[in-house]
């Protein structure tokens, strides 16, 4: 398990499975998650009971981000696009409650987030593709040591409109300097 005094990381458990029903039907999300239908009880069961493959199988690896305090889950961190050969992955998160953001948590979950990518993985950069609109993932993600690099002109449709979407990353030598 993966924490600091504010945030603790930790695999999925049979008992999130409502938290995960809540966050993943949430219309509201479909945009950033690439989600078109909703998900039902019965599959997220069946993924989190598949939580546990090793990352170098699955090539992705969900966790739980909870309070350090109390215990509560308040969002999810996701590694995905695993790619071993050339030692990098993509970073996504999401902290679901507004009360729960801008309190440092999602800034606390990616350093530790970076730090098992780095460390543990082995892995020589992490990249994050965000929406050009989201203001405060863009900000989150500057604050930690990410740059960008590169920009997808109209890469997301929203409803009639098209939105671009700015490439992140980090590389390992950069984390260990700041």
């Amino acid at each position: 398990m993966m924490n600091n005094e504010h945030v603790l990381i930790r695999a999925l458990e049979p008992e999130d499975l409502e938290y995960l029903y809540t966050w993943e039907n949430n219309m509201d999300l479909w945009e950033v998650s690439n989600t078109l239908v909703p998900f039902s009880h019965f599959t997220l069961k069946k993924y989190i009971e598949n939580a546990h493959r090793d990352i170098y199988e699955a090539k992705q690896l969900r966790l739980m981000i909870a309070r350090r305090k109390d215990g509560a889950p308040i969002g999810l961190i996701d590694i995905y696009d695993f790619d071993p050969f050339n030692m990098r992955a993509g970073l996504g998160i999401m902290i679901y409650q507004y009360a729960d953001r801008r309190k440092g948590f999602a800034g606390d979950a990616i350093r530790l987030i970076l730090d098992y990518c780095f460390e543990t993985l082995g892995l020589h950069q992490a990249y994050s593709c965000i929406p050009a609109c989201n203001i405060a993932s863009i900000k989150l993600f500057e604050k930690v040591g990410f740059s960008e690099i590169g920009r997808c002109k109209e890469w997301l449709k929203r409803g009639d409109v098209w939105e671009d979407v700015l490439y992140y990353q980090l590389l390992k030598s950069d984390w260990y300097t700041e």
